[in-house]
């Protein structure tokens, strides 16, 4: 009963901060390139979550290009050492790995702990993700979505935001999504987990990418006058191995319509290249990408309030103090 009455107060919030034109805009920058940048990244330290497969792994590769160093954050032992065999000895720079499991909190506070010993990040690109069609609950008794998608990298950001900012000049990329838009009237921060709605993948993967976005904001506060940024960027409709786990029906469905009119996730790469790089950005912070152009993304990721509260309940879902 109490979700229903805050969906409605939450309808009558946004309904009115709705405009055609942004709508307008994300398709019109769906048939968009990304912007290039051909300037190297040699001896900087890149971090990427999710770097065995898809966006991840395609961006590991562009970066090492470029020159740079890799530290990868992934849950498979073997897929990260066949990574930094391949990369190392194909590009000539150092590939070091943390195998931590996004889903599980004690991992990702460890991940982030190692995180932090290192002599400094130049960029850290959140990619791990994930969209489940059916409801799944992690080890700590949360909804997956939820914590792959947002409070893994919550915390991340957390653990580490006074070291970036004493340490400077680094940049935080967040691969969000234009799905954020499928949680049209915001979070239900009293159901989180969706344990008093009907679960719906569209809406579960949505709510977790608003939660991203609204991080971002109060993220992007404290870097302020700082020489830290921190942004999201959509990667474009992109053919990866996500929804793996999810029906016969769906993996059907993803092979045969999505990955079809989708887009290779090199391009993806090379935005982030971009974002992480180019010197036309390193004034922007807390601001959505789709690829490279900067749009305006849906009322409920752009609510402050909200972003306060939420932050006050990550912080106590991570059992990390304020």
């Amino acid at each position: 009963m109490l979700s229903e009455k805050n969906k409605k107060s939450r309808l009558l919030r946004y309904w009115p901060r709705y405009k055609v034109s942004n709508i307008v805009n994300m398709v019109r920058n769906s048939f968009k390139k990304p912007d290039v940048y051909e300037g190297d990244f040699i001896g900087r330290t890149v971090v990427i979550t999710g770097a065995t497969s898809g966006i991840g792994y395609y961006t590991a590769i562009k970066y090492a290009q470029m020159g740079a160093n890799i530290v990868a954050v992934n849950r498979n032992e073997q897929k990260s050492a066949e990574l930094k065999k391949y990369i190392e000895e194909t590009y000539n720079v150092s590939v070091d790995y943390i195998v931590s499991d996004q889903s599980v909190l004690d991992d990702v506070r460890n991940a982030a702990e190692e995180l932090a010993k290192l002599k400094r990040i130049d960029v850290l690109i959140h990619n791990a993700g994930l969209f489940l069609e059916k409801k799944a609950m992690t080890q700590d008794n949360m909804e997956t979505t939820f914590v792959v998608n947002y409070l893994s990298s919550f915390i991340i950001n957390f653990i580490l935001k006074e070291r970036l900012r004493e340490q400077g000049d680094c940049r935080i990329i967040f691969v969000s999504s234009e799905g954020h838009r499928f949680a049209p009237w915001g979070l239900d921060m009293d159901d989180l987990f969706w344990e008093k709605r009907r679960y719906s993948g569209l809406k579960a993967y949505g709510a977790a990418k608003t939660a991203q976005l609204l991080s971002m904001l109060i993220f992007a506060e404290y870097f302020e006058g700082s020489s830290v940024v921190i942004n999201a960027m959509h990667p474009g409709m992109v053919v990866t191995n996500s929804g793996h786990g999810n029906s016969r029906f769906y993996k059907w469905y993803k092979r045969n319509f999505i990955d079809r009119f989708s887009s290779s996730p090199e391009l993806s790469a090379e935005a982030l290249y971009y974002l992480g790089v180019s010197p036309d950005v390193v004034n922007i912070n807390g601001k959505f990408f789709n690829y490279t152009t900067l749009e305006e993304p849906a009322p409920p990721a752009v609510d402050r309030d909200a972003a306060i509260e939420l932050w006050e309940k990550s912080l106590e879902l991570a059992g990390l103090c304020s």
